[in-house]
């Protein structure tokens, strides 16, 4: 029988499978926590997708060329995914639209088909059918063939002619989430997911005993390669919920673990942070999280009170504080680059914040005024090497600095898709002093301590004032804390130059229920006392705008750029004019 580390693509990982574990549930589709509505075996799962790549052969489809993927159900998505790898065609995961989203979306297809010259799409008539005629003018929908899966027969698998994959050939091409600059298609090739796919399975412990949940989306790194891919490089079976289900009711994710005896599920910071606010003492009452021994938590800045409240909250209902798995990582690295030890509880840093702010590290007692704590994201996986550099002089900083995260490994993907400029830059870098690399660049600050790696921020995001460095999260924590009417999560702070100086602007979102209310003097006094105290900071510009108006990636992570774009504009949903 293969190892693990042996399976040379994802689709002899596939068929692997298929032939040894044909009968095996591997996702079950859930309308909630007691409805399954779809279900995927192993043998189904690898039927559906030689018939999608023999309908692809016949098209006469060349290999290498790539194809859009628009699903709103995650199981038809992971048909067309691996029916794209059987017959060597690069899929691309991207954002189903829908009647409301649409107008928000389509930029990003646009992008994708442009970036990608995409010559097919594969998707549902009924998606199909939610484009206005103006929508596919915009997306230039006759330069690209469309493809319904759902009308691709069975029967079309016997037709599949097999193909030799190259480990090094590109399996997908995964967009960033434009946080900080315009989507890029990372080149994911076999090689690198099924040898990142080994270190997860080592990283969080998967067994052959492991169940896995998921409601992420399909088009998010996270979700694709914890949610999906890892469930069957494990050999496991995964019970799947919509991203709109968890959003509707977060406490249906946590129904599903408790009911199906999950192990191992993943979510953003703000994931967890929604479920400490949403659950009622009655639901509390009904849980049992005992059986969940990873609790992964990544894509996001991960905040102290988010790991202590949902820990003090789901305590009571089996939930074991060592389940707790910080974590970092990015497409460029397929996923993860580092996660918290077995056993332990996350470990959190106390730092001074001036030192902070001058790219320094010391250590102080956390009952003082102007500390600032920084999550662990635990250790790099095994193998992997992580390095701080200082991103002026391109060497190492000292153990007590904040530099740029360096990274070197198999993950590491091969670039961005016809970019060869942006490519050498952020995968191709090397060390000034000793010449050592290449390294993967990957925008981020952080540090090392006792051989942990702490993130701090974005080097895109920083705002300088005064000379002294910003992050931004913390002072989007501070606003968000200042008053109730203010919702969690859901802000953005940046700088802009006002007569060659610059100058704060902080976005934040208003409470529905607080809009009829709101006393905007109060709320406004309230942020710039609040900034003033924790930070020393005088805010130039407040836009308290409508809930859900801010801009988000899929994951959660505010974009702060594209905020910033939108209120330089001036087509943020202020209220506060």
């Amino acid at each position: 029988m293969k190892t693990k580390q042996n399976f040379s693509s994802l689709v002899d990982l596939l068929g692997y499978r298929a032939r040894h574990q044909h009968d095996q549930k591997v996702y079950s589709f859930l309308r909630n926590e007691k409805q399954e509505t779809a279900i995927l075996t192993y043998g189904k799962l690898e039927t559906r997708a030689r018939a999608i790549a023999g309908q692809l052969q016949e098209m006469g489809v060349k290999e290498g060329e790539r194809a859009l993927l628009l699903y709103s159900q995650p199981l038809e998505f992971i048909c067309a995914f691996f029916g794209c790898l059987y017959a060597g065609v690069i899929p691309i995961p991207a954002p189903p639209p829908d009647a409301i989203r649409i107008k928000r979306t389509l930029p990003r297809l646009q992008g994708f088909i442009k970036d990608a010259e995409a010559s097919l799409a594969l998707t549902t008539s009924q998606i199909f059918s939610q484009f206005s005629e103006e929508s596919k003018k915009k997306l230039e929908f006759n330069k690209i063939v469309w493809l319904y899966s759902e009308e691709i027969p069975d029967k079309l698998a016997d037709q599949w002619q097999e193909l030799t994959i190259n480990p090094d050939a590109i399996a997908y091409l995964q967009y960033t989430s434009g946080s900080t600059s315009t989507p890029k298609g990372v080149m994911v090739t076999h090689k690198n997911i099924i040898h990142h796919s080994a270190c997860i399975n080592q990283a969080w412990n998967y067994t052959s005993d492991s169940i896995a949940a998921t409601w992420m989306p399909y088009f998010h790194d996270y979700g694709l390669i914890d949610g999906f891919i890892q469930p069957i490089y494990s050999g496991i079976t995964c019970y799947v919920i919509s991203p709109l289900t968890f959003v509707k009711n977060p406490i249906t994710w946590l129904k599903v673990i408790s009911k199906y005896r999950v192990t191992h599920s993943q979510s953003p910071n703000f994931g967890y942070d929604y479920c400490v606010r949403r659950v009622t003492s009655e639901q509390l009452a009904n849980l049992d999280l005992s059986s969940w021994s990873t609790a992964s938590n990544g894509a996001e800045p991960i905040r102290k009170d988010t790991i202590e409240n949902f820990i003090k909250t789901f305590e009571p209902c089996g939930f074991n504080a060592t389940a707790f798995y910080p974590a970092y990582g990015l497409a460029e690295a397929s996923l993860l680059v580092a996660t918290k030890p077995h056993q332990e509880v996350p470990k959190i840093a106390s730092v001074s914040a001036s030192a902070l702010e001058k790219n320094q590290i010391i250590e102080c007692d956390s009952n003082q005024k102007e500390t600032r704590y920084v999550v662990s994201c635990g250790f790099p996986l095994s193998g992997m090497e992580v390095v701080i550099v200082n991103p002026n002089t391109l060497t190492r900083c000292t153990p007590d600095e904040v530099g740029e995260i360096w990274v070197s490994d198999v993950s590491v993907a091969q670039g961005y898709w016809n970019k060869p400029k942006e490519t050498k830059h952020t995968f191709k870098a090397y060390l000034q002093d000793t010449g050592e690399g290449p390294f993967l660049r990957t925008g981020d600050l952080g540090f090392i301590k006792d051989g942990q790696l702490f993130v701090t921020g974005r080097l895109k995001d920083i705002i300088i004032i005064r000379g002294c460095n910003h992050y931004p999260q913390d002072i989007e924590f501070t606003v968000e804390q200042s008053h109730s009417a203010l919702r969690k999560n859901a802000g953005a702070a940046f700088g802009i130059e006002v007569d060659s100086e610059e100058k704060l602007v902080v976005v934040q979102e208003v409470e529905r229920s607080w809009l009829r209310k709101l006393n905007l003097d109060e709320v406004i006094g309230d942020i710039r006392q609040a900034l003033m105290a924790q930070h020393e900071l005088k805010v130039d510009t407040i836009a308290l705008i409508k809930s859900g108006s801010i801009p988000k990636t899929s994951s959660g992570k505010i974009m702060r750029r594209t905020c910033r774009s939108y209120f330089l504009e001036q087509t943020l949903e202020v209220i506060n004019n």
